[in-house]
């Protein structure tokens, strides 16, 4: 049996744990060269190789093969497993969240459901996104695409246990169903959290107070909850959500970063700054935010063999790359067709009629 030819990289680890989740899904083995070669620390971080364990947790079968260096990466995919009660420890240079980030896309199509616990920080990081913030917008979008949510199987859920430790279940499907999400409707409330830690906890108020100040220019149901907690650091950050009148979520979260110390915000700074952030976004329009782009996208290519549409607002770069990924691991080409009265673009393709063959064969 011949191997196919890698997908190779020479850009480094742009967009590393998208192409190990194609990889993983088209069946491509993948060849990444130039990991940050001329870095004082070259090679991968301790969060991507930590990442790679994670993936081999969850197949079977799967080759990793990392030069001495760590600038060069060789992947072989294997078969997706899922599995019951699983744990893994994250390093704490990472929230939580990335790692979750990157297991999205390839969780719902195991052998069997997904059970899993992580354990490292639930801080947000980097402008990584917060499992909070995976679990309000990004979840609901995956149930859409019908990962879940009917009699047979729950829906996915994350779930922060304590501030170190995240629940993630998924049940594993055999196809996704077709989607046609192009009706934004109307932004008819907005609710969120501010959430402190070994911080006073009256800045979580201050928090509030300045984002609903702004927010409610826009419309005046606005609620937001304040949590106060116990951590291993200090932070302060707040998720923020918009819903629509035909059910479209759109996100935003903002976090203060302690470690600047040339930047002092307070937690009115916080508010506002959360505030501006969902504003941009309801602005751009569409019916996934930013962060959701690029995982609605994939699981387009996914789809049964039928026309899938979503409409989104502004195309990050992330996304752009993230097509060219698609096109070249799946052979899907997206229709990109600008609505002027609504400055928003119309996506639609071919689904790939993808089949989860180890599901069907239970």
């Amino acid at each position: 049996m011949t191997m196919p030819e890698y997908m190779r990289f020479d850009d480094g680890a742009v967009q590393f744990r998208l192409r190990l989740a194609v990889s993983l899904l088209s069946g491509k083995p993948l060849l990444i060269k130039n990991i940050r070669p001329d870095e004082d620390e070259p090679g991968l971080r301790d969060y991507e190789a930590n990442f790679l364990r994670l993936i081999d947790l969850l197949t079977n079968g799967s080759t990793i093969e990392i030069n001495s260096t760590g600038t060069q990466l060789k992947f072989i995919p294997g078969g997706l497993l899922g599995g019951y009660k699983l744990e893994h420890v994250c390093p704490e240079s990472r929230s939580l969240g990335w790692f979750l980030e990157g297991l999205l896309p390839i969780a719902m199509f195991g052998k069997n459901s997904l059970e899993l616990t992580l354990k490292g920080s639930t801080d947000s990081l980097y402008s990584d996104p917060s499992p909070e913030y995976l679990q309000m917008t990004v979840v609901p979008l995956m149930v859409k695409f019908g990962v879940g949510g009917d009699d047979e199987a729950p829906p996915p859920k994350i779930q922060v246990l304590n501030r170190g430790t995240v629940s993630f279940t998924c049940p594993a499907i055999k196809e996704l169903s077709p989607i046609d999400l192009t009706d934004a409707g109307k932004i008819k409330r907005i609710r969120g959290t501010a959430r402190s830690c070994r911080i006073p906890p009256s800045s979580t108020a201050r928090v509030a107070y300045a984002c609903k100040g702004l927010l409610h220019r826009l419309l005046p149901d606005v609620w937001i909850h304040t949590d106060a907690q116990k951590g291993a650091s200090p932070s302060l950050n707040i998720l923020l959500t918009s819903e629509s009148t035909t059910g479209v979520l759109l996100s935003a979260e903002y976090s203060m970063d302690p470690s600047n110390s040339s930047r002092k915000e307070l937690p009115e700074d916080v508010g506002m700054r959360g505030a501006s952030l969902l504003l941009e976004e309801i602005r751009r329009g569409g019916c996934v935010d930013t962060t959701s782009q690029s995982l609605a996208l994939l699981l387009m290519c996914l789809g049964p063999e039928d026309v899938a549409r979503i409409r989104v607002g502004t195309l990050s770069q992330y996304t752009v790359h993230a097509l060219r990924l698609y096109r070249r691991a799946f052979g899907i080409e997206f229709k990109l067709k600008t609505d002027e009265a609504s400055r928003t673009i119309l996506c639609s393709c071919l689904g790939s009629g993808y089949v989860n063959m180890a599901r069907a064969a239970t």
